[in-house]
């Protein structure tokens, strides 16, 4: 069996790449503006893929041709396959049909923290003894890769809201079987697929109406809409948060205690009421606890051994790309966060002053989502980067998609900053970022870049120009 996949350089398309691969298939793809840590892990697994979108690429024709999300009518690879008449699917419906189908699984869903919260839920499986499958939108530290195909009866996948293919715009997630699943918050996001609120809290309300009884489902009780989508559950609920429980409704996990340092975030675990433990992770930030407590939960869903999840949890490493630590030189040292949505974007600023107590905060902010270039996001964004001691916006992803009243602007958003005596500066230009922040960095100082694109490779532009300036 021969896959070909159009958009095989995608964090999903390219963990669903690594999995059929593993079950034996050939596999080939094609893809553009391909780079790591996609890039590195596809070369590593020896997947042939072109640098291009061509009709070529479909020779000799292939039994199944899997079309990436991002890929749309026009692109003339998918043009040759509608034009020949070869089968062609979906990644989402190719996940199910392969992998899925029969085993239990656990889909990890929501706005903010699932691809994290899902590496989590995954380590603390294996920790378990349970050697479970799973794909991530991101290539765990703990495994060194984004998905694993095993003999396990449980799959861990992250469960994307986003739309499915140009043929399926319905989510990815509710293709994905869940028996047990994690909705850890719902806020409006991705306003290019979702025309309002009531359309986005629609696509999570279907994901848990297709829990069967006998699973569970676990959701984050601090955003409202969440609370209101569980209840529409058939299934049971485990909810769990930071705020004081209110176990009137639903036992509860939650922390106690929590104590954020340099080395993580040590906490005290209580369910229902009843201390179950302290823990200590090396993950830092008030929303790792909220991911360790919904992966918790999952886990002691399904049984697992409590002291091995405590194991696992003091063993967790990071999710690349999520508070990425890619270098030091001279004492400043550069982060790489995906963070996107203003929301992600204030808590990773919070998560960075708990770990690097008392150091001067740059944040680099590129607009480069949709949602992040959108006007509607403008104050809220203001208010998330205002925590920071010094901000660097760079210029719109896509600036021709908006006008005056659509787009962010980032030069209005950096007057606003100023206004709220918060230092910054908007620079459009990748190069000339560099030079400016590297100019007046000082030791102590923590780089926190934070965008879902490459940013024109920007972290490894910053350490290159930090080493030079102080050869």
């Amino acid at each position: 069996m021969h896959y070909h996949l159009i958009g095989i350089a995608g964090t999903a398309m390219g963990s669903l790449a690594g999995l059929l691969r593993a079950k034996g298939y050939r596999v080939t793809g094609s893809d553009q503006g391909v780079y790591p840590p996609m890039s590195t892990q596809l070369d590593e697994l020896g997947i042939e893929y072109a640098l291009n979108f061509d009709p070529a690429n479909l020779e000799p024709a292939p039994d199944v041709v899997v079309v990436g999300n991002a890929i749309s009518r026009g692109n003339e690879e998918l043009e040759a396959v509608l034009d020949r008449r070869l089968y062609y699917t979906s990644a989402a419906h190719t996940i199910k049909e392969e992998f899925l189908k029969g085993r239990h699984v656990l889909a990890v869903a929501g706005t903010h923290g699932k691809t994290t919260a899902t590496a989590i839920l995954a380590w603390l499986l294996e920790s378990a003894g349970m050697n479970p499958s799973f794909l991530i939108g991101g290539v765990a530290e703990n495994f060194g890769t984004s998905f694993r195909l095993s003999d396990s009866e449980y799959f861990v996948i992250e469960a994307d809201e986003y739309d499915t293919a140009y043929f399926d715009k319905g989510p990815k997630m509710w293709h994905y079987l869940p028996r047990t699943a994690v909705v850890t918050n719902v806020e409006f996001d991705h306003a290019d697929i979702f025309r309002d609120q009531i359309a986005y809290s629609f696509a999570f309300e279907r994901f848990i109406n297709l829990i069967p009884r006998t699973g569970t489902l676990v959701v984050g009780w601090e955003t409202q809409i969440a609370r209101e989508l569980s209840r529409k559950s058939l299934a049971p609920v485990e909810s769990f948060g930071i705020e004081e429980p209110d176990l009137s409704e639903h036992p509860r996990w939650h922390p106690e205690r929590i104590e954020y340092g340099p080395d993580g975030t040590a906490f005290d675990v209580y369910h229902g009421g009843v201390r179950l433990g302290g823990v200590r992770t090396p993950l830092s930030g008030a929303l790792n606890v909220r991911n360790s407590l919904a992966a918790l939960a999952a886990a002691s869903a399904l049984g697992a051994d409590w002291n091995r999840l405590v194991e696992g949890l003091q063993t967790l490493k990071i999710v690349r790309r999520r508070m990425e630590v890619r270098g030091e030189v001279r004492g400043v040292t550069v982060i790489d966060d995906f963070a996107h949505h203003p929301t992600a974007v204030r808590e990773t600023i919070a998560a960075t002053r708990q770990r690097f107590v008392g150091r001067r905060v740059v944040a680099i902010f590129e607009p480069c989502s949709y949602t992040a270039q959108l006007r509607k996001f403008q104050q809220p964004y203001r208010e998330a980067l205002g925590n920071a001691d010094l901000v660097v916006l760079a210029g719109l992803f896509h600036p021709e998609r908006y006008d005056v009243n659509t787009g962010l602007d980032p030069e209005e958003l950096a007057s606003s900053l100023r206004a709220d005596g918060v230092e910054t500066d908007y620079i459009p230009e990748v190069d000339r970022i560099v030079d400016a922040i590297v100019s007046a960095a000082r030791p102590g100082d923590v780089l926190l870049v934070m965008s879902n694109g490459g940013f024109c490779g920007i972290h490894e532009k910053l350490l290159a120009t930090l080493g030079q300036e102080g050869a």
